[in-house]
Formats: structure tokens, C-alpha cells, sequence
């Protein structure tokens, strides 16, 4: 099989689960990691036939891709801040509003008249959040915690990739206890878990499907019990005039606001994401 009727075969075989245009970007990408040429160099060598072994490695891709499975988890590999990540079902999928966070924290420390010298990462999963800001911010010490030991080898193999000199430290966050030992910082930054689990019908399939639970549900009913424990831990951690940076829903941006607020923050500020969502929220800490 050559290149050209292999890729039109699998975009025609996504074409029924995905419309066209998905189809024909997920085709390019497998055939990209694949062939190990961009769509112009397929095109020029069109007629160079796939070795069975890759053609053997399309049909498992194939298989997987129709049963919803994430192309990123497919090819284990994911784009963040224009660096490649690799990432299994350990980890969440990198997304393009959380690289819209890195900026405004890196935006923040360019500006800000308080140092941001040293920064916690809450929940690592891939690592690709404190991995980013290490290679924007070179003299930052940056720290980064998860409780799940498989995600945090994912984050440290990514560091070493990426040659990012980043702290790793396993913590469950939501336990007063563990938290009260991270270090102190003048940044905080978290991507959590905000969805309760009677919400898992709302989510897209393949998210559902694949995605970490614990990455995305949080633990009981509450979907603010990261934010609690986050302002917990900023009254204490936090240096003063510390910034405190995390994602949330949409759904959730009011009562995040007013949470911090609750707890003494001030300056409390919601960013609307590239798509007009209230999706991200900075406060300081000013005791």
C-alpha cells in the first residue's frame, strides 16, 4: 500500500465517527508520525509503499481511533506551548486554554512588582504546565505535585525531554496534612479537577472513556473543594503579595470568584479563554 492510498483509506474509515475536516487533520497527524514526513514531503513521495510493519502499526491505530480513543493517546504524544509532550491514559490531553494560563502567568511575571521566583504546579499530569513555565521563566524554581505516582513519572520522563529542571512532589493536595509540607512559593498554579461525577454523562465519550477519572472528577459532589484547599494553602504558602492562577468551568467562575474572595484574596480577576468563556481566574494574596 503506498502512502497516498493509505492515508486517504484512514481519513475515509474517521470520516464515519468525525466530519471531514477532523477526519482528514487526525489522518495527517497518524500519517505524519508515521511516515515521519509532513504533508508535503507524503505528496511528493506518494507512491513509496508503507513496509509491513507500519502498515501493520496503522491497522492497530486504526482500530484504536474508531473505538474513540483519543489520537493524542494513539500516538502518545500531545502539543503544548509548541513543545511535544508525551502522554498515555495516565494523564490528562494537554488543551489550548490552559496554554492561554501559562501566558497570563508569564505575562503577570513580566509585570508584576512583586518577584515570582518560585511556583507550585498543583496536579502535574503530564507536567506540561510547570515544564512550560520553566522554559519561559529559566531562573524560576518551579515545584510541581501530584498524588498519582503514575503521572508524575509521565511528568518527570517529559521534564527530562524537555531538559526542564522542575521539583516533583508526590502529595495528595486535598489532605491538610500532606499540603501544609509543600514549600512556599509566590505562585501558585493549578489546572484541578472540577467536574462531580454525576456529571460524567455531560462530558464528550472519548474524554469519559479514556481521560484519568481523577484527573477530571472530583472526589464527592463538591466541584470547589480544590479551590478550598488551594486558598487554604495560599493563606499560608504564599508569600506576601503572592498570585494565585487556576482553570475552572465556566459554570463555577462566579463562586470560584467569590471563594477567594471569602477568603481574604484580593485583586480577583476572571479571563474569558480564545472562545469567550469565563475560564481562568487569577487573585493575590495580601495578608
Amino acid at each position: 500500500m503506498t502512502l497516498h492510498d493509505a492515508e486517504e483509506q484512514l481519513r475515509s474509515k474517521l470520516s464515519i465517527i468525525y466530519d471531514a475536516r477532523e477526519a482528514a487533520t487526525i489522518a495527517d497527524w497518524v500519517m505524519e508520525q508515521l511516515s515521519g514526513w509532513q504533508k508535503i514531503d507524503r505528496l511528493i513521495n506518494k507512491t513509496i509503499l508503507l513496509s509491513e510493519q507500519k502498515q501493520t502499526a496503522l491497522e492497530q491505530y486504526t482500530h484504536e481511533l474508531l473505538a474513540h480513543k483519543p489520537v493524542q493517546y494513539v500516538l502518545h504524544e500531545a502539543w503544548f506551548s509548541g513543545m511535544r509532550f508525551y502522554v498515555d491514559e495516565n494523564v490528562l490531553i494537554p488543551r489550548p486554554e490552559t496554554e492561554e494560563l501559562v501566558e497570563w502567568i508569564i505575562g503577570t511575571a513580566g509585570q508584576s512588582a512583586t518577584k515570582i521566583s518560585r511556583i507550585l504546579d498543583i496536579g502535574t499530569g503530564s507536567g506540561c504546565i510547570p515544564i512550560a513555565l520553566k522554559k519561559k521563566l529559566p531562573e524560576t524554581k518551579i515545584y510541581s505535585c501530584d498524588v498519582s505516582d503514575k503521572a508524575l513519572v509521565v511528568a518527570h520522563g517529559n521534564a527530562v525531554s524537555h531538559r526542564a529542571s522542575v521539583e516533583f512532589i508526590k502529595a495528595d493536595f486535598l489532605d491538610p496534612s500532606q499540603r501544609a509540607g509543600l514549600p512556599q512559593v509566590d505562585c501558585i498554579v493549578s489546572n484541578p479537577p472540577y467536574i462531580p461525577a454525576h456529571d460524567i454523562h455531560s462530558i464528550a465519550r472519548n474524554v469519559a472513556a479514556y481521560e484519568p477519572h481523577l484527573a477530571l472528577f472530583v472526589p464527592g459532589e463538591d466541584p470547589l473543594v480544590f479551590y478550598r484547599a488551594m486558598a487554604d494553602f495560599g493563606m499560608k504558602g504564599l508569600s506576601p503579595g503572592g498570585k494565585l492562577f487556576a482553570e475552572l468551568h465556566e459554570s463555577y467562575a462566579t463562586e470560584v470568584e467569590k471563594l477567594f474572595e471569602a477568603y481574604g484574596f484580593s485583586s480577583v480577576e476572571l479571563k474569558k479563554d480564545m472562545q469567550g468563556k469565563e475560564r481562568m481566574i487569577k487573585a493575590t494574596w495580601l495578608p
